[in-house]
């Protein structure tokens, strides 16, 4: 008897690597759009959840941008039901203007999906996103002029999302939908004619990426470009998952205290303790740490603990406080991470803070000439005192060192 097709084998083998460490009886939903990729995702996780021992349903996400999407929407869950998931949710949601529409869609998408996944006590959502899509993460983010956590692209596991199609192209999900006979939907603002432009004129980027500027990048260099775009995206991500543990360090040392907007590691991310621990040590070995930075064990206790207002590392009303001593000599790939992570902790929206932002933060700390406070989105400041860079929601008191 024959087996399944190259590609239903493949998809099926992907989906049961990233659900192996789940407990039995555990329910994972996945995020199904009608589209290839989600269709060959929720056919590959029904076959392979009940073997085993999970159960596995769907959510669809209806982003009512278009005419008829609640049709299609309907569609995509009776295309779920009919593969034996359940249960199956459709989810209606009202999609913002802020960041622009394809990141107010994302943004909608992924709270509908957070709520599904909350309100079922499901253990894991599972996307659909393939190989394809991480190159074109990985382009958008060199257009932008991110830094190597963005250029190193999607996790294929974050917490409680999971993406076992990483690996696969978008002609593979096809092949498997064609083989289990599914009929999938193509987003019109997806297609080679699609609208290319919003309504305010502005592009579709990830639309034009995929349709404009992959297909140019292969007629130059020829073909595997996106392969090269994934495997680079892979390789990032080791080395920012080792730079993440070593800037917790550092943070740790400096007095910020860990909490939901500080530690969120990816599952892929999150080093042995041991490795946590000796991250910044390793660094600090090869000479790329220097002395001010390498302190005492009894030393880095201290200079952490050394706060304006108690503890903790949170100083009056909730200000987040850091010990430039110990930021002081810190490696730039460190000490920038730290910062980010301290304003985020502060209040500031992660994704408005830009690298101008950090590098005034770092002038702060290595350039200090007795400048004012540094404001931050989020109506966040910072500013040095006594020794320390003092984030708050106010100015920070005193006249400076």
């Amino acid at each position: 008897m024959a087996g399944p097709a190259p590609a239903v084998a493949a998809a099926r083998t992907a989906v049961r690597a990233v659900l192996a460490d789940l407990p039995a009886g555990s329910l994972v939903l996945v995020a199904c759009s009608g589209g290839a990729d989600s269709l060959a995702l929720a056919a590959a996780t029904a076959f392979v959840a009940p073997r085993a021992g999970l159960r596995a349903g769907a959510v669809v996400v209806d982003h009512r941008l278009q005419v008829g999407s609640g049709d299609a929407a309907r569609a995509a869950a009776e295309a779920c039901r009919g593969l034996g998931l359940d249960p199956v949710q459709v989810r209606g949601v009202d999609v913002g203007g802020a960041g622009g529409p394809e990141a107010a869609a994302r943004s909608a998408r992924y709270a509908a999906l957070e709520d599904a996944a909350a309100t079922s006590g499901a253990a894991a959502v599972l996307l659909g996103h393939t190989l394809d899509d991480q190159a074109e993460t990985v382009l958008l983010g060199l257009g932008r002029g991110s830094g190597g956590r963005s250029l190193a692209g999607m996790a294929p596991a974050a917490g409680l999302w999971r993406r076992p199609l990483l690996g696969l192209r978008r002609r593979d999900t096809e092949a498997v939908c064609t083989a289990h006979g599914l009929r999938w939907a193509d987003d019109p603002t997806n297609t080679p004619d699609g609208p290319w432009r919003r309504a305010d004129g502005g592009p579709l980027r990830r639309s034009a990426v995929r349709h404009h500027v992959l297909p140019a990048l292969e007629d130059a260099l020829g073909p595997g470009v996106p392969e090269a775009l994934a495997r680079t995206a892979r390789r990032l991500r080791e080395d920012e998952d080792y730079l993440a543990a070593a800037a917790a360090e550092l943070a740790a040392r400096a007095g910020l205290p860990e909490g939901p907007s500080t530690s969120r590691l990816s599952a892929t991310s999150r080093l042995s303790a041991a490795s946590r621990l000796s991250a910044a040590s390793r660094l600090s070995a090869t000479g790329r740490l220097s002395g001010a930075s390498r302190l005492s064990g009894a030393s880095r206790l201290s200079a952490a603990s050394r706060l304006s207002a108690g503890e903790d590392g949170v100083s009056r009303a909730g200000e987040v406080s850091l010990d430039v001593v110990v930021l002081a000599g810190a490696h730039p790939a460190l000490l920038g991470r730290v910062l980010h992570r301290a304003a985020t902790a502060a209040g500031c929206p992660p994704g408005s803070l830009t690298a101008a932002h950090v590098a005034a933060l770092e002038t702060l700390v290595t350039g200090y000439r007795g400048q004012g406070p540094v404001s931050l989105p989020g109506a966040v400041t910072a500013g040095r005192r006594c020794g320390r860079l003092t984030f708050g929601r106010r100015g920070p008191r005193g006249a400076g060192e």
